[in-house]
Parts: structure tokens; sequence; C-alpha cells
């Protein structure tokens, strides 16, 4: 939950400050992009789109090579997503990404530190349809499950997130980015303290999810 108040926090402050786009919703990046390409967006929204795109990505698959070769990898990879992320809230804060150019900068961070988050556990804390269409599907066919008020926690966690990062935004702009950053940090102090055993799990390791991948399928 956590992670997901982290993945809205990121979100909306890249929204909102860096231009129009997402650091982890790539659904929406993908819609925007098509949109751009038919001159329905304002200039210089493909170019962000497309950093945003590949940003996300190489996090991706730099936590898939580098993190299955780590030991304690969970714990490692989330350290690698707090480090970029107060990075990024160090540099809004200290008034350095003024321009264009500069921003950029901050949106590859924002988006390769999403793209890990995504590599952390197989539970999703950063894409939100298939957990929103599974529950709905279950709670309408009458199958509902134990673990149904978690996959509940986290869509409101990451409407929360947004949320605080707007709001922080709004009373303290420097501090915007500290949201997601620190969400974070309270995501890898609570898996340092379930120690070794649940850390080695890593990424794909435990039980399927069945909000992980197709939605449809997972109905």
């Amino acid at each position: 939950m956590l992670l997901s108040a982290a993945s809205g926090a990121a979100d909306a402050f890249v929204f909102l400050c860096v231009g129009q786009v997402f650091a982890g919703v790539m659904t929406g990046n993908l819609v925007l992009l098509g949109a751009s390409a038919a001159g329905a967006r304002e200039e210089g929204v493909a170019l962000r789109v497309v950093t945003a795109l590949v940003s996300y990505g190489c996090g991706v698959a730099g936590a898939a090579l580098v993190g299955e070769r780590m030991w304690r990898r969970v714990p490692l990879m989330l350290l690698a997503e707090v480090v970029l992320l107060a990075v990024g809230a160090g540099l809004w804060a200290a008034r350095a990404a003024a321009s264009d150019a500069d921003r950029l900068g901050l949106l590859v961070l924002m988006g390769l530190a999403m793209g890990v988050q995504g590599r952390v556990r197989a539970t999703p804390t950063n894409y939100f349809t298939g957990t929103l269409t599974s529950l709905v599907g279950r709670l309408a066919a009458g199958a509902r499950r134990d673990d149904d008020g978690w996959a509940a926690g986290r869509l409101a966690a990451v409407v929360a997130g947004a949320a605080l990062a707007a709001l922080t935004l709004r009373w303290w702009p420097a501090g915007g980015a500290m949201v997601a950053a620190a969400s974070a940090v309270a995501a890898l102090l609570v898996e340092a303290s379930a120690g070794p055993g649940r850390a080695a799990a890593g990424p794909g390791k435990g039980k399927p999810r069945p909000d992980r991948g197709n939605p449809a399928g997972a109905a």
C-alpha cells in the first residue's frame, strides 16, 4: 500500500509539474503519444511521453536483469527506487529543474524509479486497471475473496498518494516530489523489518496474484 501511494504521488507530481505525462502509468502515456501524434496535444508532449516510456522501460529492464542476481534483492531494489526518487525530490526542492531539459532529466529519474518499482513484487503497485477490473468483477459475480480488502486498499492508497502530492504542491511547492520519496522510504523500512526470509522471495517467486497481467484472464 505504501508503494501504491508512492506511485500515485509520483504520477501526480510528474503530471502537474513536468508536463501532462505520467511516470508510471504507461497506458496513459501511450494514449497521450497517439493523441500528440495526431496533433491533439500541446507542443513537446510527444518528447516527454517518449522519455517517460523509455525511462520506465529501462527501469524495468535494469531491475529484471540486475535484481534477479542480487542477494536480498527486494530491499536493494527498493533502495534503488528510494535513491532515484530522493534525487528527484532534491533537485526539485533546490529549483534545479527550471528549464525543459532539466525537467526531462527529472522525468527520467521518476520513470526509472517507477520501472524498478514495477518489478519489486508480483502484486501490482503502479498500474491498477487490472486490480480494479478483477475486484469489481469478483464483487459483481459474488465471488468475494479474503484479500479483496487489500486490493481496495491499494486503490485507495494510490488516490491518497496523488491527493497528498497535489496538496503538498499547493502548500509547499518545493516539497512536491517528497511525498513519493517518503512513501518509498517507508516501504523500504517495512520490507527491511520483514527479515531475509520474505525478502528472498523476490518478484514473481510467491503465489501468483489473480490481478496480475490480463484482467480478463484473471476474471
